[in-house]
């Protein structure tokens, strides 16, 4: 399970963060440094884009000992233009940092809502904060880096240092100044609930003060099944420190609400033949702590729909089949165009199901479907590959 507190991350207790007074800051230093680094974009579903990440965090949590260090992702960097990113769901990305570095770093992604932004669109915040006085290094192998490397930051670039075995403190003041200068106040949080009440009257929109301090806004569309009730298009939104949860028209959640938590369940439907189930995928608990803080937990409950041999391996040749005529640009039928909208969740069904084969292709149908300008099927692969992530990762 990912724990993540606020805290771990070295702000004290009754300091809180606003998140787009942080990024607005460390953008104001313009050029990437040895404590902070900007990003447009993140592509961690290929081993290259895992490799550099890594090799990111790694340089940042050796040059930075003391103090946090940041990635902002969504940033044009030849003007500094924030231009954002589409939603990241990731929460496992500590699992990945731990399994790829040794004394891995305390990592976390948050998505941050920017008025100016389309609603679609958020800036991806990665704050990294060091075991203190042990050096971070590569475990093992990734793309071309070798395991045991260790990298440290060379004013804006992520180097390795072959003969630089100790770490130093050179960013502390900076950095907690600029913490300082972002920090919350009652104007910001007035102002953050009525924008989001005012953005959201199309799905009802409401809030909630935990703790007397914390203040959650959140709008969903409602719908019922079986008794159920469940929700799609969630915006969920900590004001205070301007961190966005989301989850699509294609999700499906519940959201339970006490005095000291706010639980999302989220829900995939997985089936086959127009018979579909819905199964638990993560569980997502913001607990609101009496001291100022609070803790942001995820929990995989996961457990695929396990189907017979025969079965697997008919529709793996089936989407094999369908591959192959979009490859030769052989025009399909009805039913194969119907067949083509499940492709996704089906070969993610087999690789549950232990064909191992059908990982690679989904990795190898990515550029196909998405030049097939079908943006249904081309959003139904994107949720395939989320679920795998998270499955993956945990």
């Amino acid at each position: 399970m990912f724990n993540y507190t606020k805290q771990v991350a070295g702000i004290p207790k009754k300091v809180m963060i606003n998140k787009r007074l942080l990024i607005k800051n460390l953008l104001a230093h313009n050029d990437e440094n040895s404590f902070y680094d900007k990003k447009l974009k993140l592509n961690i579903g290929e081993k290259e884009g895992k490799a550099k990440l890594l090799k990111h965090i790694c340089a940042l949590a050796n040059s930075n000992p003391k103090n946090n260090s940041y990635i902002v992702i969504g940033v044009r960097d030849e003007d500094n233009q924030i231009v954002g990113v589409d939603f990241f769901d990731d929460s496992k990305i500590q699992n990945l940092v731990n399994a790829y570095l040794s004394n891995p770093p305390m990592v976390t992604y948050e998505n941050i809502a920017f008025p100016h932004l389309p609603s679609n669109k958020v800036v991806g915040l990665v704050s990294i904060r060091s075991q203190e006085g042990k050096l971070c290094s590569l475990r093992k192998n990734i793309w071309k880096y070798y395991g045991g490397a260790v990298f440290f930051r060379d004013g804006s670039m992520s180097m390795p240092k072959v003969f630089e075995s100790t770490i130093k403190d050179v960013n502390s003041a900076i950095v907690n100044a600029i913490e300082k200068h972002a920090q919350n106040n009652i104007k910001l949080t007035l102002d953050g609930v009525f924008d989001f009440m005012n953005s959201r009257q199309d799905y009802q929109p409401s809030y909630k003060v935990f703790k007397e301090y914390f203040v959650v806004c959140w709008a969903a569309k409602e719908k019922k099944v079986d008794n159920e009730t469940y929700y799609s298009r969630v915006d969920i939104e900590l004001i205070n420190e301007q961190v966005r949860l989301f989850y699509s028209q294609l999700d499906e959640v519940s959201i339970t609400i006490t005095e000291d938590e706010f639980k999302i369940v989220e829900y995939v439907q997985l089936g086959l033949h127009n018979t579909y189930k819905y199964y638990p995928l993560e569980e997502v608990t913001i607990k609101f702590k009496n001291n100022v803080s609070y803790d942001i937990e995820s929990n995989l409950l996961f457990t695929p729909p396990q189907f017979d041999t025969k079965t697997i391996e008919q529709l793996y040749t089936i989407n094999n089949t369908l591959i192959e005529k979009l490859q030769n640009k052989i025009a399909l039928t009805t039913v194969e165009k119907q067949n083509l909208l499940q492709l996704p969740s089906t070969y993610l069904l087999c690789y549950l199901n232990n064909l191992e084969a059908a990982r690679q292709q989904l990795d190898a149908v990515k550029p196909l479907l998405k030049k097939y300008g079908d943006e249904k099927l081309y959003a139904r692969y994107k949720e395939s590959m989320r679920i795998l992530r998270k499955v993956r990762y945990s």
